[in-house]
C-alpha cells in the first residue's frame, strides 16, 4: 500500500511550490516508508510514498508514460488482484510491460480504456492520473471504498490526498469545521456520512466513484453501484458459487513479493481465510502461515459474556491454529498502553474514532509489522452475509434509525444546550438515515419483510462497513502494515446482495449461507460457533483510567471540548460505578467507558489539530 497526494491548478505555476508538495507527501510517510517520489510541472505537483509489496524495482511512483505523444502520470494506492489477466489482455492490444507490477498494469489499462478500465479492475485502490497535455486530472476509488481519497476544490485548484493530514499540510486548507462538521462528530461519529470530510470544504470521493477535474470544471460520478435483481440460482448452486467466490478472492489476495500472514480470532471469517490461505501456501511449497490474534492482559479473569460478545476467543484460536498447523503469535495489550494509544489513534485517523477499538488495532498492527508487511483479515463478512445481531432482532429491524445507533439520547444527554440548538443532533441523525434509505435499489415484488431486510443490508454495506474499513486502513497503515479484506471482493458483494434472505439465514443462523459454503473447509464446531466481534478489554482498570482522564479534562478550563458538552452531566456520569452490561450507544462494544474515551479523543483532536469552528 501507499500514500498519494497532489495539487493541480488551472492558473498557478506550481513548479515554484515544491516545498508544499514535499510537505504534503511527507505527512504520508507511515503509509509508505520504503520510497518517496515527487513529480512537478507548471500545473501539477504530485507526491507518493511507497510501501513495497510487489515488484520492488518496477513499481516506483509517480509513474510516467508517454502514449501517442502525450504524457500521463500515475499515483496509485492499492493492490490489483487480477494483474496477470489484465496484462494478458493488454498485450493482445499491443502493449508491452517493463515490470510485473500492478502499478504499470493500471497505468497501461488507463491508457488503453480510459475511465472504462475501472470496470475491469479487481482490487482495492485509490488513484490519480494526470494528463499533462490536456491539463486534466482523473481520480478513482474502489467500489467498496477500502482505500481512502479526500479532496478540496478551491476555484481552479484541486488538492487531494489519501488522508486528511495531507490536505491540512497545504497552506490554504485550515482545520475548520462548520455546523455539519460538528454534527458529524457529535451526532453520528465515529460514523461518517459518505463523501463528508468533516473539515470545511473537504470531501471524500465516494466508493465506486470517479472524478474528472479540468480547467474550472469538476465532474464526479458513480461507475459502480449495487443493483437489485431476481436471484437466478437454486440453493445448491448458490452455496457452491459462494464457496468458489470466497476461495478465489482469498487465493488472489495472497499475491505479494513479501510474506503474508492472517488475523485469526477463531471465528468463522478469520478461520475461513486462514484455512484457505494455509492450504494454498502449502500447495506453493511455503512453510506454515503465520497467524496473529489480539487480547488484553487479565481478560481471562475479567471477561464477562454478553449477547454481543458471547465467548472469549482464546480457546477457539488455539483450536484453529493447532488444526491448521499455523505459526501463531498472540499479542497481549496491557491497560496503560491501551489508554496511551487513544492519542496516536486520533493522529492516525485525523478524527476521533472508535476509541479503544481503534487504539487496540493500532497497537496490534504495530506488533504484527515487526514480522510482516501484509495481512489478510475477515472484515466485511458480517456486512455481506448478515452476521450482526441487529439483523435478527425485531426491535432493531423495525427501529426507525441506524440499528447500531438505537440509543442516540445517551450521547445527546451529555451535549451542551448551545450545541444541541446548533446541530440538532437527533434531527441530523434522522436526516442521514432517510438519505441512506432513499438510495436503496428496490426490487419489485418483494414482501415488506424482504424489503426491510434489503434496506438494513444496504445500511450495513454503505454506512456501517465504511466505519470499519476506515479503522482498518488508518490504524494498520499508520504502522506501515497492509491489511487486505477478501470478503470485500466486489464479486462476492454483488452476488450475495441479491440472494434471498431465507437463503442468507439458512439453518436459522446468522451467516447461514456462508457456514454452508465453508463445510468441509472448517471443522464443524467452528462452523457452529456464534459470532463474537473484535475483542475489547474488560479490565476495570481501563474504565477507571478513562474516568480519571475525562474528569481531568473537565477540571481544565482550557480543554477545547468544554463548550460542546454538559460538564455537570458528564461529571456525574463519570463518578458513577462501572457496569459491564450497559447498552451500547454505538455498535456492539461501545458502552459508557467508550463514550468517555470518545470524548477524550474529541478533545485531543480539537487541541492537536487546532480545530476552529466557523
Amino acid at each position: 500500500m501507499c500514500g498519494i497526494t497532489g495539487w493541480v491548478s488551472g492558473e498557478k505555476d506550481l513548479s515554484i511550490h515544491r516545498s508544499v508538495i514535499e510537505s504534503m507527501t511527507d505527512t504520508l510517510t507511515p503509509r509508505g516508508p520504503d520510497d518517496r517520489g515527487v513529480w512537478i510541472s507548471s500545473h501539477a505537483a504530485l507526491g507518493h510514498r511507497r510501501l513495497i509489496v510487489v515488484d520492488p524495482s518496477g513499481g516506483r511512483q509517480p509513474m510516467v508514460k508517454t502514449y501517442r505523444g502525450e504524457t500521463f502520470v500515475l499515483l496509485y494506492n492499492g493492490e490489483l488482484y487480477n494483474t496477470k489477466e489484465l496484462q494478458d489482455e493488454l498485450k493482445g492490444h499491443g502493449h508491452t510491460f517493463n515490470s510485473h507490477s500492478d502499478t504499470e498494469t493500471l497505468l497501461i489499462a488507463y491508457l488503453q480504456w480510459g475511465e472504462g478500465c475501472l470496470d475491469r479492475l479487481n482490487g482495492i485502490y485509490a488513484f490519480a492520473v494526470w494528463h499533462e497535455n490536456r491539463k486534466c486530472l482523473f481520480l478513482a476509488r474502489d467500489r467498496l471504498g477500502v482505500k481512502p481519497l479526500f479532496y478540496n476544490r478551491r476555484g481552479r485548484d484541486l488538492i487531494f490526498g489519501s488522508e486528511l493530514k495531507a490536505l491540512l499540510a497545504h497552506p490554504e486548507i485550515r482545520a475548520e469545521v462548520d455546523r455539519d462538521g460538528l454534527a458529524e462528530i457529535f451526532a453520528i461519529g465515529p460514523a461518517r456520512t459518505p463523501g463528508h470530510g468533516v473539515f470545511r470544504g473537504v470531501e471524500e470521493l465516494k466508493p465506486g466513484h470517479c472524478l474528472t477535474f479540468q480547467g474550472n470544471l469538476l465532474r464526479s460520478k458513480p461507475y459502480w453501484s449495487l443493483e437489485s435483481r431476481p436471484h437466478p440460482d437454486d440453493f445448491p448452486t448458490t452455496v457452491s458459487t459462494v464457496r468458489e467466490l470466497v476461495q478465489d478472492a482469498i487465493v488472489r489476495q495472497l499475491v505479494a513479493d513479501v510474506d503474508v500472514c492472517t488475523f485469526l480470532s477463531g471465528g468463522l471469517d478469520s478461520s475461513a481465510i486462514t484455512a484457505i490461505a494455509s492450504a494454498e501456501m502449502r500447495k506453493r511449497g511455503h512453510s506454515a502461515i503465520r497467524t496473529y490474534a489480539v487480547d488484553y492482559k487479565d481478560n481471562d479473569r475479567h471477561f464477562r459474556p454478553s449477547d454481543f460478545q458471547p465467548q472469549a476467543d482464546t480457546p477457539w484460536i488455539e483450536r484453529m491454529s493447532k488444526h491448521l498447523g499455523t505459526s501463531h503469535h498472540n499479542v497481549i495489550i496491557d491497560t496503560p498502553r491501551l489508554v496511551e494509544a487513544l492519542t496516536p489513534a486520533v493522529r492516525a485517523r485525523d478524527l476521533p474514532g472508535m476509541a479503544d477499538i481503534d487504539a487496540s488495532l493500532y497497537l496490534f498492527s504495530g506488533e504484527i509489522k515487526k514480522r510482516a508487511t501484509v495481512a489478510l483479515s475477515g472484515e466485511c463478512a458480517d456486512e455481506v452475509f448478515g452476521g450482526y445481531p441487529w439483523l435478527r432482532r425485531k426491535e432493531a429491524v423495525h427501529a426507525d434509525t441506524f440499528p447500531w445507533a438505537m440509543n442516540p439520547q445517551i450521547r445527546t444527554n451529555i451535549l451542551s444546550q448551545d450545541l444541541i440548538h446548533e446541530i440538532k443532533p437527533e434531527k441530523y441523525l434522522q436526516e442521514r438515515y432517510r438519505e441512506a434509505l432513499d438510495e436503496v435499489p428496490e426490487l419489485p415484488g418483494e414482501s415488506d419483510h424482504e424489503k426491510r431486510m434489503r434496506e438494513i443490508f444496504y445500511l450495513n454495506l454503505t454506512r456501517w462497513m465504511p466505519i470499519l474499513l476506515d479503522r482498518k486502513d488508518r490504524m494498520s497503515m499508520a504502522c506501515s502494515l497492509e491489511v487486505r479484506v477478501p470478503f470485500c471482493d466486489h464479486r462476492i458483494v454483488e452476488y450475495v446482495w441479491n440472494v434471498p434472505i431465507a437463503q442468507k439465514f439458512c439453518d436459522d443462523r446468522e451467516k447461514g449461507l456462508l457456514r454452508r459454503a465453508l463445510k468441509g473447509i472448517l471443522p464443524q464446531d467452528i462452523l457452529e460457533r456464534r459470532k463474537s466481534p473484535y475483542p475489547k478489554t474488560h479490565h476495570p482498570a481501563y474504565d477507571q483510567a478513562i474516568r480519571r482522564w475525562i474528569i481531568a479534562i473537565l477540571d481544565d478550563p482550557s480543554s477545547p471540548i468544554l463548550p460542546f458538552i454538559n460538564r455537570d452531566k458528564v461529571r456525574n456520569k463519570a463518578l458513577k460505578s462501572y457496569s459491564s452490561d450497559e447498552n451500547p450507544w454505538f455498535g456492539q462494544l461501545m458502552g459508557t467507558t467508550q463514550l468517555f474515551a470518545y470524548l477524550i479523543q474529541v478533545n485531543t483532536w480539537l487541541k492537536e489539530y487546532r480545530v476552529s469552528v466557523v
